[in-house]
């Protein structure tokens, strides 16, 4: 089994790949308590890292989305101004 490893060396794609791995495995048997256990761990873990990675990406869509919606009614007060001096 993987060693443990955090966010910062473990990419989203992986960490989803080696988690539907470890429920594959876990779901088809045959393994002993210790490594059922063990098999476990890691997919809480690795559930843990793919959430971590969905709510950075959460965060950043809703920093652009905000950065997005402020420049919109930057230029809505340009317009209003430029419409208010020319009559």
């Amino acid at each position: 089994m993987a060693e443990t490893k955090d966010r910062g060396t473990l990419g989203y794609e992986q960490a989803r790949d080696e988690l539907m791995e470890v429920v594959r495995r876990l779901e088809s048997g045959g393994s002993t308590l210790e490594e059922s256990l063990a098999l476990w761990e890691r997919g809480e873990e690795l559930a843990r890292i793919c959430g971590q990675w969905l709510d950075g990406a959460r965060e950043r869509l809703d920093a652009a989305l905000a950065e997005s919606e402020d420049e919109g009614d930057e230029e809505e007060d340009e317009e209003e101004a430029a419409a208010d001096r020319t009559g």
